[in-house]
């Protein structure tokens, strides 16, 4: 696939690099601002997750947030909102993934942070929030992960769906094991 028209950003390679103390105030940051800018459409809750949410995680240094909604029949007004501040819109056609809409905020052509827009009653809500805590939780789970993250991005420098979905396996076995 040619890729030369899109953005840097978009096809930037995978990066897992050493865990940083100051990802979770980003995280905060990020879920205090969302929150201020979304609340008009009905937005309550906004989390900081997938891995620089967790303590000591080796990670992508992207920040992932969710943020769960009503209703996406506001999303293209979300967009031009979020636009202001650098987010960029993913097409649900692009991202795959029709159980959410997707943003993603870029400062000096490189991803910062991730947006997951889930509606209320979302089952990966729940998930992406236990996942986080038994790896908050568990230092075995964390230093299993680790590895798996490197050797994936060892492997998959420039497919992050690859990526994502050599990762599949583990995050099932997680949440699947009981407390």
């Amino acid at each position: 696939m040619e890729n030369s028209h899109w953005p840097k950003w978009a096809v930037e390679s995978i990066e897992v690099v050493p865990p940083n103390p100051d990802w979770i105030e980003s995280g905060r940051a990020e879920v205090k601002e969302l929150m201020q800018g979304l609340s008009p459409y009905g937005v309550k809750e906004v989390e900081h997750v997938g891995s620089t949410s967790i303590h000591d995680l080796p990670a992508k240094p992207i920040i992932d947030v969710m943020a769960m909604i009503p209703s996406f029949d506001e999303v293209e007004e979300i967009a031009e909102k979020l636009a202001e501040d650098d987010w960029h819109f993913v097409p649900v056609e692009l991202d795959n993934r029709p159980w959410r809409r997707f943003f993603i905020k870029v400062e000096h052509d490189k991803r910062v942070a991730h947006l997951h827009l889930m509606l209320e009653g979302e089952q990966r809500w729940e998930q992406q929030r236990l996942f986080r805590e038994r790896l908050n939780a568990n230092p075995a789970l964390r230093e299993e992960y680790t590895e798996l993250k490197k050797s994936l991005a060892n492997l998959f420098p420039d497919d992050r769906e690859a990526y994502s979905d050599g990762k599949a396996a583990f995050i099932e076995r997680v949440l699947g094991e009981e407390n």
